[in-house]
């Protein structure tokens, strides 16, 4: 599933490198959260071509920075389950891919062969690159927590951790529901995915970490995980991203702003172990960020 709006530069790229892949997924729905470019006549164009590939485009609605992506690709999902019924398409993994990220060519397959390897792993997905000035330089995270973009679920696990919500950092809550139940998580970094804009950088990476401080609010992290998440942000370039983290989490304190209702996901991130976070500083502390590596285009 790929939520897509305005990507008439990135659409043509992405849906090439999925088209080509040597596992090609049965079924791949595109929503068009209501375009205004070219992005409806690739689809078309697509759709005409491939018959596995389809699209819904959703009715103009006020968009926010907190819940519409995830409603979005809630609408996506759906759709893609209640097809998959109708026309009984069996499948085994459920995939989020957005509209600006480009996959090798055998991205799905290699994902794949290691669910297939241990039967724990519940959410995988590749590593995260950009590429400058031809080379690839991959932006380090944490090699158990997979990635927004790219990422594929076990089918039980989809189910098991109840979908997709409509929520704040829906793939962080898919991600604790999944660990809760006894998942593994795991993102392998030989496994290329390129993404055409910085994480966060959708409109802007000011505003983007401004949300990601507020979605920490939302979701009751204790304050010490705040703090180290903060320095987390500060060591790796544009630096200013740990300030405007900080900034959103503090604000939404000062306003006493909503918190989300789950109490299984308040109790985690009020109770989290900071082992996590000590893994990720130290990981950047010991290496380069940009941990480049060579590849043709």
């Amino acid at each position: 599933m790929t939520p897509a709006r305005n990507e008439e530069e990135n659409l043509p790229d992405v849906s090439k490198s999925v088209i080509g892949q040597k596992v090609i997924p049965a079924l791949w729905i595109i929503v068009d959260d209501g375009s205004t470019d070219e992005t409806p006549r690739i689809l078309e164009e697509l759709k005409a071509k491939y018959s596995w590939i389809r699209s819904i485009r959703l009715p103009p609605r006020p968009r926010d920075i907190t819940f519409h992506y995830s409603y979005v690709c809630k609408q996506g999902f759906d759709h893609a389950l209640e097809y998959c019924r109708e026309n009984s398409i069996e499948y085994e993994y459920i995939g989020l891919l957005d509209a600006d990220t480009v996959l090798e060519g055998n991205y799905f397959g290699k994902l794949i062969g290691e669910f297939e390897k241990d039967s724990s792993v519940g959410i995988a997905s590749g590593g995260v690159y950009y590429d400058v000035g031809g080379k690839l330089s991959r932006e380090v995270s944490d090699k158990n927590l997979p990635r927004g973009t790219g990422r594929l679920w076990r089918k039980s696990c989809f189910f098991e951790t109840e979908g997709y919500q409509v929520e704040p950092s829906p793939d962080s809550i898919s991600n604790t529901k999944a660990l809760l139940r006894g998942w593994q998580l795991r993102q392998y970094a030989d496994v290329i995915e390129v993404q055409k804009r910085k994480t966060s950088a959708g409109e802007g990476l000011w505003k983007g970490y401004v949300k990601n401080g507020w979605m920490a609010y939302y979701v009751d992290k204790n304050l010490p995980m705040v703090l180290f998440n903060t320095l987390y942000y500060s060591l790796k370039s544009p630096h200013y991203t740990g300030i405007a983290y900080l900034y959103g989490y503090l604000n939404s304190a000062i306003k006493r702003e909503k918190k989300i209702k789950d109490k299984e996901i308040k109790a985690y991130y009020k109770n989290q172990n900071m082992g996590l976070l000590f893994s990720r500083v130290s990981g950047v502390l010991s290496r380069n960020s940009t941990d480049t590596r060579q590849e043709e285009k």
